[in-house]
């Protein structure tokens, strides 16, 4: 009987630990509409090389201008010697490398992006880091401490500056239909490297920044309403597919705007509930942008996105 009892107890501590584990996107599943979710925490990685957008540009005058095997080599990586052209270097002093950015891809993932991403500043990409070893000639010679991306010759290097790390985060319930909080609100402009379909650790760009009160740390959750897919060139096709069964009398309808049919029911697609699909962490701000990486996605994350400051701890 006492063996009995202990096998029962088991098996329901197995089932509520099964339960209660998260998945491999890092949710809970403990209800449907608010389920438990655990945040991705940013590495030095993730920080060092999110790129940025600025309204003022960054000074070119010193920048990478070769390498040891130059011209032969055009690209360098960790552990390689590298040229810096410009003044002011000195033996010890650490720099980043960024890269000036432009999108040779001049379609807009969301409408209105080109104007948007124009009034919002200039993109750049944190490209590594290097450290000054001597001074000779016209140049500095540096070692690559660090990189993200190979290094090229004519990208920008300018003074290091630490960056904060970002505290771990406890899990959180989240609520994918929450209404609007009127919390500070933006939208992101566009993710890293011009995606626009954005997942877990994807780099996000967003147009508020210190001035609006932003800090690294901060979070916004990224919510999409159905009228964004309905302006989408094309998952509005789905809207535009049929969704009855044969059997059914009366045919519905997506509609955008309100107005009454004879011949069946009206979906208001501005009537549906707007949908959480991720959250985004703060990893660096501008006056007026800020870089983020989103830390948790339910689904894919868009640009075009709205974000809301979300300060649930």
């Amino acid at each position: 009987m006492k063996k009995t009892g202990l096998l029962l107890l088991l098996l329901v501590t197995m089932a509520a630990a099964q339960q209660a584990a998260p998945d491999a996107s890092g949710v809970v599943a403990t209800s449907t509409s608010v389920p438990v979710v655990r945040f991705q925490t940013p590495t030095a990685a993730d920080l060092y090389c999110a790129g940025f957008i600025s309204q003022q540009r960054v000074p070119n005058a010193n920048f990478v201008d070769g390498g040891l095997q130059t011209p032969a080599a055009t690209k360098f990586t960790n552990g390689e010697i590298v040229y810096l052209a410009g003044t002011g270097y000195q033996q010890g002093q650490q720099y980043t490398i960024v890269r000036e950015l432009r999108d040779v891809n001049e379609y807009e993932l969301y409408p209105g992006q080109t104007k948007m991403v124009k009034a919002t500043g200039q993109p750049y990409a944190e490209i590594g880091r290097v450290r000054v070893l001597d001074t000779r000639s016209h140049s500095a010679v540096a070692q690559v401490e660090f990189s993200c991306d190979p290094i090229n010759p004519g990208d920008i290097a300018i003074p290091f500056a630490e960056k904060q790390p970002i505290a771990f985060h406890a899990p959180i319930h989240f609520d994918r239909f929450a209404p609007a909080s009127g919390k500070l609100s933006g939208r992101i402009v566009r993710g890293k490297d011009f995606d626009g379909t954005l997942g877990t650790g994807a780099k996000v760009y967003m147009n508020f920044g210190s001035n609006q009160g932003v800090k690294a740390g901060d979070y916004f959750r990224a919510v999409r309403p159905y009228s964004a897919d309905l302006r989408d060139p094309v998952d509005s096709l789905s809207f535009k597919a049929s969704t009855s069964e044969d059997t059914q009398r009366r045919m519905p309808s997506f509609e955008a705007k309100r107005f009454t049919r004879t011949n069946g029911p009206d979906i208001h697609v501005a009537d549906l509930p707007r949908r959480a699909v991720g959250e985004v962490v703060i990893l660096s701000v501008t006056p007026t942008t800020s870089t983020g990486m989103v830390v948790f996605a339910l689904e894919d994350v868009h640009a075009g996105d709205t974000v809301e400051l979300d300060e649930q701890q």
